[in-house]
């Protein structure tokens, strides 16, 4: 009992924490923890630890990257709305 109340407070905490982030923060750490949980998963199977490490730094530049490309895209929305105005002006 005492380690579930332990786990959700640290977690409470943990997402208290990300309330202030940047997208690109949060789509960062996001990829970490997904990466970490397959890399933990692959880790139980294989008995090699070094998967959750591994894991983590492949996630996180897969949030980062990810997050870029929806960067990206949004310029690239805008910049179309902005050309649409101009083509409704003349």
């Amino acid at each position: 009992m005492n380690r579930t109340l332990i786990l959700s407070c640290v977690v409470a905490g943990a997402l208290a924490g990300c309330a202030n982030m940047s997208d690109t923060e949060q789509r960062t750490l996001s990829g970490a923890a997904i990466g970490t949980a397959a890399g933990v998963a692959l880790g139980a199977i294989t008995g090699e630890w070094a998967w959750a490490v591994g894991g983590a730094a492949v996630g996180a530049a897969s949030g980062f990257i990810y997050d870029q490309q929806r960067q990206r895209e949004q310029r690239a929305f805008e910049q179309g709305v902005q050309e649409g105005k101009r083509q409704t002006a003349k």
